[in-house]
Formats: structure tokens, C-alpha cells, sequence
């Protein structure tokens, strides 16, 4: 009897958080991408070792990471499941979805010109995905269970890096269109108007993402040969400027739209906490990633260069060269859910 009361203890917390959030609906990148680009023809791709060798039973799922990303801890935070699914994997049906289902794509961006550049699903075709779900949710669970699903989920929307190191100031296309602040302005546009079709289809509880200190990837590190391999300021300044647009954005839009529940969940100030101060959080290296030489692979190239490998990622920032290892996803999810997203919990 008395364990019976303990398990009621434990459990009636959990059970009630997923009754004011009974599902985690995720749009993005890489960031929160758990293996839709297994299934479609692009390149960008992480289904295959090392990617995924701290994860359960060992295995690459398709998430840019040795093991969960930060999406997984949210999900399991919120009392709900330990991960969340991909949609188009096909070992997955509605029955899963129900409680939790993302949509991202790795590579992908605001910008239908980012998603182009390594044929990746674009956040327009994300969204065209969800309305498929809800069409099966509603079947699954009946109309009125799965409208107050949508209403009662979690929105989660984590994209824009992309935007910036993949397509505006990689390759010649919108830099010759426009300056960095009418790019942003632009990005912030197009943010807007998916939040509004979100709040379209029901979507009440949302997180919208803000950009990490992008300047300090290993990848941006490595190529900064005039800054000595340091952090490269120019990019954390557009992340920072573009951040403060996003947090403008989100209290416009709780003031317009009714009933919304709107949080901005800004990753950048921990994740700089973590990157200049790593033993703190119980890190070695911050300024190299684990998988192969540590300075520029990602993808494919992580996994030619795999036996270059560190044997212990928890002792690493950086999974790849654009990437957190599970251990940094974990942290920053704690730290979005005290920070931005306890409101949902209660």
C-alpha cells in the first residue's frame, strides 16, 4: 500500500503536466531534427555512425548529435516521453504522433532559398505536414480531443542559423538583395507570418527559438584565421540583433492575437555561459567538437573521419562542428525550461 502511495506521489505531477501539455509539436532545423532527412534525397544527413553511438542501444537516428537532442529532454521534461519521433519515418504511425511529433529538417531555414541550397523540407512544406497530422489525429482521436490537442500542445519552433552560415553569408544570393539588418528584418517577417498560420490552425502554446552564439561553432572557429581561431564576433552580434527582433516579435504578437500563449526561448546566453566557461558545466574542450579532427567535419564527413574521434563526448561542447553533444542539449533544455517554458508547466 504505502509503495502504491509513493507511485501515486511520483506520478500525479507528471500526469498532470501532460494534461496541460499533452503533445510537443517541433518545426526547425538540425537542431531539433530527429531523422526526417533520412527520407528524403539530400545530403544532409546523420543516419549513420558515429552520430547517435550515446544513444539508446547505440544506434544513428538521423539527430545531429552522439545522442538526444534538446527537443528529447524537453519532451521528457514536460512529463511526456523520453524522445520525439520523426513524421516521416515510416516505423512510426499516429499513435505515436499523438503525444509528440517533429517535423524539422536538418539544413533548413525562414528562407525558402536556405532549404534549396541542400534540398531539404522548407518550414512552408513543414507546415503542410502538420496539417496532414492533425487530418489523422482527428480521425484518431475524434474531432474534439484532437482540437483540444492542438490548443493544449507545445509548439516549438527552433530555425535561423542556417539562414545566416549556409545561405546569406556563404553563398552570393541574399547579400547582394539585402543588408544583414534587412535580412533579418525579413527572416523576422517570414516568422511572423508561420506563427500566424500556426494560431491558424489552432496552435495556442508556442516557443519560438532564438539563435545560439553562432559565431562560436567550431566550424566559424576554425575558418577565423585573422581572430586566431577564436569566436568570430560579427556573427554572435547578427545572432544577438536578430534575437532581439524575435523578443520584439513575440510581445507584439501576444497583444494581437487572442489566447496566445507566446514565449521567446533564447538558447544564446547559456550556450556562451557553457562555451567560455566549460568546467564549470563539466567540460575539457569548447573550442573543438568530438567527432573526427573536431574542426569542420559535420555529416558525411564526420563519419569518414571517425577514428579521429574522442572517446568521451560528455567532456565535449561540441558533438561535430556545428553541433551540441548530448550532454550541452541537456543542459540548455534545463535551462529553457526554467527560463521560458515553466509557464506551461503549471
Amino acid at each position: 500500500m504505502e509503495v502504491q502511495i509513493i507511485l501515486l506521489m511520483v506520478l500525479l505531477p507528471l500526469l498532470m503536466v501532460r494534461a496541460k501539455v499533452p503533445a510537443m509539436i517541433v518545426f526547425g532545423d538540425s537542431s531539433v531534427d530527429a531523422g526526417n532527412n533520412n527520407y528524403i534525397a539530400t545530403v544532409a544527413r546523420s543516419n549513420f555512425q558515429p552520430y547517435g553511438r550515446d544513444f539508446e542501444g547505440g544506434k544513428p537516428t538521423g539527430r545531429f548529435s552522439n545522442g538526444r537532442i534538446t527537443t528529447d529532454f524537453l519532451s521528457q521534461a514536460f512529463g511526456i516521453k523520453p524522445y520525439v519521433p520523426p513524421y516521416l519515418d515510416p516505423n512510426h504511425n499516429i499513435s505515436h504522433f499523438a503525444t509528440g511529433v517533429t517535423f524539422a529538417s536538418a539544413a533548413t531555414g525562414y528562407d525558402n532559398a536556405t532549404s534549396d541550397v541542400l534540398s531539404v523540407i522548407p518550414l512552408w512544406k513543414q507546415l503542410e505536414y502538420y496539417k496532414g497530422f492533425q487530418k489523422k489525429l482527428r480521425v484518431y482521436l475524434g474531432e474534439s480531443r484532437a482540437n483540444e490537442t492542438f490548443a493544449k500542445a507545445l509548439h516549438i519552433i527552433s530555425v535561423g542559423t542556417n539562414d545566416f552560415l549556409e545561405n546569406y553569408f556563404a553563398i552570393p544570393g541574399r547579400a547582394s538583395e539585402y543588408t544583414p539588418i534587412e535580412y533579418q528584418n525579413f527572416l523576422v517577417g517570414i516568422a511572423e507570418k508561420f506563427i500566424h498560420k500556426l494560431y491558424g490552425l489552432g496552435a495556442r502554446k508556442i516557443s519560438l527559438g532564438g539563435l545560439p552564439p553562432m559565431g562560436c561553432l567550431p566550424l566559424e572557429r576554425t575558418t577565423n584565421f585573422v581572430g586566431g581561431n577564436d569566436c568570430v564576433p560579427r556573427y554572435n552580434s547578427i545572432a544577438l540583433e536578430f534575437n532581439q527582433k524575435l523578443s520584439k516579435l513575440t510581445t507584439t504578437l501576444n497583444k494581437d492575437l487572442p489566447q496566445i500563449r507566446l514565449v521567446f526561448s533564447n538558447p544564446y546566453d547559456i550556450f556562451l555561459q557553457i562555451i567560455q566557461k566549460p568546467a564549470h558545466y563539466g567540460f575539457q574542450v569548447a573550442s573543438m567538437s568530438c567527432c573526427a579532427t573536431g574542426m569542420f567535419e559535420m555529416g558525411y564527413s564526420c563519419s569518414r573521419g571517425s577514428s579521429f574521434s574522442c572517446i568521451d563526448a560528455s567532456r565535449y561542447v561540441f558533438w561535430d562542428s556545428f553541433h551540441p553533444t548530448e550532454k550541452t542539449n541537456g543542459i540548455i533544455a534545463k535551462y529553457l525550461v526554467k527560463n521560458s517554458l515553466a509557464q506551461f508547466l503549471h
